[in-house]
């Protein structure tokens, strides 16, 4: 019995149960540790922003503030969609099914193996694998929502 719980797979659910379980508790204990008032980091804008005679008007700037908020909602739908497909589909032997022809193709993706890079690194003493930071993610919120969460802390 030991042995099953020493497994990679059962020994991830008995973390994400205990996890879930101390997780619990505390919500009961001391539901103030569970919160996290971390703000937001920022960056600098980037250095093409619109200048004040370039400044488009106030209705061109809500309507794509509200076309990105409707797309940014579409694709996290549509991802949800395309997770729940695949818990079937990536389990199916390659075929073709009613009028689906289901197979594998091997990407032209690449990306680095950093597990060797480090490795390469460490033998000739290179010290850590420079990294850089990722471009920073565009947020869109409706103005009353911030207020109102502003309001409310």
């Amino acid at each position: 019995m030991l042995h099953l719980l020493m497994t990679p797979r059962a020994a991830g659910s008995v973390h994400r149960l205990l996890s879930t379980v101390g997780d619990a508790l505390r919500s009961v204990l001391a539901p103030a540790t569970l919160v996290h008032d971390e703000p937001p980091v920022t960056t600098p804008a980037p250095a093409d922003t619109f200048t004040a005679e370039d400044m488009p008007a106030a209705e061109a700037i809500e309507a794509a503030a509200a076309e990105f908020d409707r797309a940014v909602d579409q694709a996290r739908r549509a991802d949800r969609g395309k997770r729940a497909a695949r818990k079937i589909l990536d389990r199916l032997p390659a075929g073709t099914y009613g009028s689906w022809v289901v197979t594998r193709v091997s990407s032209s993706r690449q990306t680095a193996d950093l597990d060797e890079i480090r490795r390469i690194f460490k033998a000739h003493g290179l010290g850590p694998v420079p990294m850089k930071a990722t471009a920073p993610s565009l947020k869109v919120k409706r103005a009353e929502a911030v207020a109102a969460i502003e309001t409310a802390a």
